[in-house]
């Protein structure tokens, strides 16, 4: 018999099957905050789009990338050097990509029954 994924799981993977453009999204913007081409409309783009993300993540039950994109935007909002924040920001963009695989693995692996759910009379 084939395990079938939870309503939740199913969800989840909705939502990190949209993630991929927009990591590439983040990414680009880094790379012009990077080299200093970034005009201020960017970066509040940036800010409003791991605002939604931070959201959507808790939403669907995905706390290490909402607590990843609620670190990205503090990392935006914060003043301080330039190239820390695009460091910092590089460095969240890979912890973001790694937590990404790791929900990917969780929502596609359907759950094991518990033994309480079991039919365990003879």
């Amino acid at each position: 018999m084939a395990q079938k994924l939870s309503p939740r799981q199913l969800a989840q993977q909705a939502w990190l099957n949209t993630l991929p453009p927009k990591f590439e999204r983040i990414k680009k913007v880094i790379e012009l905050l990077s080299t200093h081409h970034a005009d201020e409309s960017q970066v509040r783009s940036l800010q409003r789009l791991v605002d939604e993300l931070k959201a959507q993540a808790s939403q669907v039950s995905i706390t290490p990338l909402a607590e990843n994109f609620g670190y990205m935007g503090t990392m935006l909002r914060r003043a301080g050097g330039h190239q820390t924040k695009v460091r910092g920001l590089h460095e969240l963009l890979a912890g973001a990509r790694i937590n990404f695989e790791g929900a990917c693995r969780e929502a596609s692996t359907p759950a094991t029954p518990d033994v309480a759910e079991e039919d365990v009379s003879p």
